[in-house]
C-alpha cells in the first residue's frame, strides 16, 4: 500500500511536468530574457517567496551567484527573507518585511522574482507593489490561477502559473522552472552546449 502511494507521487509529478512543458515554455523563455537583460545591464535580481517557497528563492539566488552547472562570472542576486528585519520587540510587521527590503535594495532596472503557491500572501503582494514603485520588472512563479498577485502584474512583468491545486506538485514544477531559468541565462551568456555528466 505504501509503495503504491509512493509510486503515485512519482507518476503525478511526472504527469504534471509533462503537461506543463508546452504551456510554460513561452513564459519561462520570457522570464529568462528578463533576467538576462537585468544582469547584463549591471542590475540585480531580488528573489523572495513565502513559507517553503522562500527556500527556493534562496537556492535560486545561490545559483546566480555561485553558478548553476557551468563555470561563469557571478550574477548579482540576493534572496529576501521574510524574517530578515525581525529584531526583538521592534520587529517590523510581517506583511511589510519583504516590501521594506525591496524599497531598501531595489533600483530601477532590477528584477524581483516572486515564488508563491496561491498568490495571495500580503507580504508578497506588498513586495510586488514596492518593486513597481522602484520601476523593477517582476517575474512571478505561481500555482493555480496566480491569485491576487495576477491582478498586480504589469504588461512588462512575466507570470509563470503551474496549473495545479496541490502545493507539493506546484513546488516540484517550480524547482524545475528555476533550473530552466538558470540554464537559460547560462545559455544566453555562454552559448548552448552539452552539460557534462
Amino acid at each position: 500500500m505504501l509503495e503504491q502511494r509512493i509510486q503515485q507521487h512519482f507518476i503525478d509529478s511526472a504527469d504534471l511536468k509533462y503537461q506543463s512543458a508546452q504551456a510554460l515554455s513561452h513564459p519561462i523563455s520570457a522570464a529568462v530574457q528578463a533576467i538576462w537583460a537585468c544582469v547584463t545591464n549591471g542590475a540585480k535580481v531580488l528573489a523572495c517567496g513565502s513559507g517553503p517557497s522562500s527556500a527556493q528563492a534562496l537556492q535560486f539566488a545561490a545559483f546566480c551567484v555561485a553558478g548553476f552547472e557551468r563555470d561563469r562570472p557571478e550574477l548579482a542576486a540576493l534572496a529576501l527573507l521574510p524574517d530578515a528585519l525581525a529584531t526583538g520587540t521592534s520587529a517590523v510587521a510581517d506583511s511589510a518585511v519583504l516590501a521594506r527590503q525591496v524599497r531598501a535594495l531595489g533600483q530601477a532596472g532590477d528584477l524581483l522574482l516572486v515564488i508563491t503557491i496561491g498568490g495571495n500572501e500580503p507580504a508578497l503582494l506588498q513586495a510586488v507593489q514596492a518593486a513597481h514603485e522602484r520601476d523593477m520588472t517582476v517575474v512571478a512563479l505561481c500555482g493555480r490561477d496566480g491569485g491576487a498577485l495576477s491582478a498586480l502584474l504589469h504588461e512588462t512583468d512575466v507570470q509563470i502559473c503551474v496549473p495545479n491545486d496541490r502545493a507539493a506538485r506546484v513546488r516540484e514544477v517550480h524547482a524545475l522552472v528555476l533550473h530552466c531559468l538558470c540554464d537559460g541565462v547560462d545559455a544566453q551568456l555562454l552559448g548552448e552546449q552539452e552539460i557534462p555528466l
